[in-house]
């Protein structure tokens, strides 16, 4: 039986052989072939997707107010305390005032002599110096006038010969005296004072003026009151403390609206617009949003820190008070949404050269799809073409292996 089993082989040896290469190559092929590499992948869904620009930012006083020492003095009372909230005209700090109110009451009487004067100028002199004057110029005319009905008297008399030439020439001598005298006096009372002396009296009036207006500020300055309604936010002295000329005493604003001024990184600049709208976050309350729109476009780029920034603005409601000013917020600038759009996961999109393209996986293999593309943000990217909607594409592999075109694949959920 075995004699006739190794002529049965030796006879049908290229058989034989090549039943042993074909086993040779599908074992090759089986072993060479490569297993199905485990990818992440996501269906592309529609959605709504917003580009947005995300940096930080401060809160400013909308409007504020700075009180500083006018000079060097102390502080006598305090009226009110960090958080309070004032009304206009509301006295607020006091600060010594003893030394202006001197120099008050000194200025206040330095403007009363010199308007004193000055009345004295326009009127012609005091009281006094008036009345006498006005006396004066009452006998004055009574003179002139007695001389005048003197000489007429005289004229009557020559022409029925009872006086003579030289009667009526002394008649006329008196009246012309007389009448020189009175013009005299209403001259002076007319024309006073030279203008030069006029001058100096107003000169004198407007400098004391001044100087009680100046007295008058000082006082005001040392006298801390609201001018708005607000909040004292900033109160950085005690009673009794000493501050120099310059020293920050108080600092109100109206909080109800509040400027946030965000620092926008160079290369993201562009892509702002006027009326984009600003989501602030805050730390300390992590769970509310602020909302404001884009006021102000970058017209320089400043140095801010390490980083080259542009400065937008933006002004947000506060009427509840919560966000106080000089405090770091987060802000995300939206500078572009579409809603109801084909999206996928930034992982799936590749570049190559100027195209992009994903992996689509169909039938447990990758191929290769070229798409058209638009908005994206950090984490989704809009897809305008080259994909149909539920797509199933690969994320990444779990595994070392790259991704290609034809590669086999199995899909983890």
């Amino acid at each position: 039986m075995a004699k006739n089993n190794a002529s049965f082989v030796s006879r049908h040896r290229w058989i034989v052989a090549t039943f042993a290469i074909a086993a040779a190559v599908v074992l090759f092929a089986s072993l060479s072939r490569d297993p199905a590499v485990p990818v992440r992948a996501v269906a592309a869904q529609r959605g709504t997707i917003r580009s947005v620009v995300s940096t930080n930012g401060k809160v400013e006083p909308l409007q504020n107010f700075e009180a500083h020492a006018p000079i060097g003095t102390t502080v006598r009372k305090l009226l009110v305390r960090e958080g309070d909230h004032v009304k206009k005209g509301q006295l607020l700090v006091q600060l010594d005032d003893a030394k202006a109110r001197s120099q008050a009451a000194q200025a206040k009487a330095q403007v009363l002599a010199a308007e004193a004067d000055f009345s004295a100028v326009e009127k012609g002199g005091n009281r006094e110096e008036v009345l006498t004057l006005e006396s004066q110029i009452v006998k004055a005319r009574t003179e002139s006038d007695t001389a005048q009905r003197n000489l007429d008297a005289l004229r009557r008399l020559r022409q029925q010969g009872a006086a003579s030439p030289g009667e009526i020439k002394n008649a006329e001598d008196q009246l012309k005296r007389a009448n020189a005298d009175l013009n005299l006096l209403l001259q002076k009372q007319k024309n006073r004072y030279s203008q030069p002396e006029i001058a100096r009296v107003e000169a004198q009036k407007s400098e004391a003026q001044a100087a009680y207006a100046a007295a008058e500020d000082l006082l005001n300055q040392l006298n801390i009151r609201a001018p708005f309604d607000g909040v004292v936010y900033s109160l950085p002295v005690l009673p009794g403390a000493y501050l120099n000329p310059g020293d920050l005493v108080l600092q109100e604003a109206d909080l109800s609206k509040v400027r946030v001024r965000a620092f926008v990184d160079e290369p993201d600049v562009g892509r702002l617009a006027p009326g984009d709208r600003i989501d602030v976050t805050w730390d300390a309350m992590p769970d509310r949003t602020w909302q404001g729109t884009v006021s102000v476009i970058p017209a320089v780029i400043k140095l801010h820190g390490t980083r080259n920034v542009g400065e937008t603005t933006c002004v947000v409601d506060n009427r509840d008070f919560k966000l106080l000013p000089n405090v770091n917020v987060g802000v995300t600038i939206i500078t572009a949404e579409h809603r109801d759009v084909l999206t996928v996961p930034r992982e799936a999109v590749h570049p190559e050269d100027s195209k992009t393209y994903v992996y689509q996986i169909v039938n447990n293999e990758l191929q290769r799809r070229y798409v058209q593309t638009s908005i994206s943000n950090l984490t989704q990217v809009e897809v305008t073409g080259g994909l149909p909607e539920n797509a199933l594409v690969a994320l990444g592999p779990t595994n070392s292996k790259p991704l290609r075109n034809g590669l086999a694949v199995k899909v983890l959920h």
